[in-house]
């Protein structure tokens, strides 16, 4: 099962995902904890953890808010990230999302208002090759839009969940403090453009496309000549 809620100022996908009958993941609660929460509540699962594709603040914003309102519920919620971007988690965390706004001259910006939401520290570190909470999401490094940029594959439910990695038509943006073009295009051809073609994807922002649709008409997924 695989449900969307729009979050925050920049349209991030939240994405409530589950194998079992129960019990789900929330992938990139980067806003509106509250309507998150209420989607779960509607669909009658137990989320068990905040997974996150990357650290940038439009992802990770209502994770703290999230994860205290279900503590309080007695639901414990783990936050897992990959090691690379889990300074953008903890009592460290703003002056990493203000170095990385900082770039683009944001950090004024009412997208994200004055202050920088409390974010908890990663409980689990995400790693290559690994699985999600014992669920049938492979974890697959793809740095370029962060340095610790994450895809999670399910081969057995043909699905991807892209994160900034990959959009319909397009991909998450290198100029932020940590990006780097190179290794986004290498991610790309490396990771994504080897899965099954009629792979859905789920991106972080947009509309859902696959891997077959991106092949032919986004020019970050065609092969270098």
């Amino acid at each position: 099962m695989v449900e969307r809620v729009v979050v925050g100022s920049l349209k991030t996908n939240c994405y409530i995902y589950s194998s079992a009958k129960k019990e789900c993941i929330i992938i990139d609660p980067g806003g509106d904890p509250e309507g998150v929460a209420a989607r779960v509540d509607v669909l009658n699962m137990v989320p068990v953890a905040i997974v996150l594709t990357h650290g940038h603040l439009d992802h990770v914003a209502a994770v703290g808010l999230l994860k205290a309102s279900y503590a309080a519920r007695g639901y414990p919620l783990a936050v897992a990230i990959h090691p690379a971007d889990r300074k953008f988690l903890g009592p460290k965390a703003a002056d990493a999302h203000r170095t990385s706004l900082e770039s683009l001259d944001l950090i004024d910006s009412a997208i994200f208002g004055d202050e920088f939401p409390p974010l908890p520290k990663a409980d689990i570190v995400l790693k290559d090759g690994g699985r999600v909470l014992g669920m049938d999401l492979e974890v697959l490094e793809t740095p370029g839009h962060t340095p610790g940029s994450v895809c999670l594959w399910s081969a057995k439910e043909g699905i991807l969940f892209s994160g900034d990695s990959l959009f319909f038509d397009g991909v998450g943006r290198t100029d932020l403090a940590g990006g780097d073009e190179k290794k986004l295009r290498a991610s790309l051809q490396r990771r994504l453009m080897v899965l099954p073609a009629e792979t859905r994807v789920f991106p972080g922002h947009g509309p859902f496309t696959t891997i077959e649709r991106e092949k032919k008409t986004n020019p970050f997924m065609r092969a270098p000549r």
